[in-house]
């Protein structure tokens, strides 16, 4: 029995020893997140403005295709 719990002993300090080894990335994954998500709402609450315009045709374009077909 006490064999077991030594290799359950060993299993968990292994498991520890790996989480432990990624928590700098982690981390520094968190922080860009939590930049992103801080860029996103300064841009919603300065201007209003959609983050990335879609792209749609100016009305001088589309005037201009249609006079063309017209003729």
């Amino acid at each position: 029995m006490s064999f077991l719990s030594f290799i359950v002993l060993l299993a968990i300090a292994y498991l520890l020893w790996r989480v432990t080894d990624q928590l700098p990335d982690l981390i520094f994954r968190l922080s860009e997140i939590q930049r992103d998500i801080a860029d996103i709402r300064r841009r919603m609450a300065g201007d209003g403005a959609p983050i990335e315009p879609s792209v749609t045709p100016s009305a001088g374009a589309s005037a201009a295709d249609d006079s063309t077909s017209a003729e």
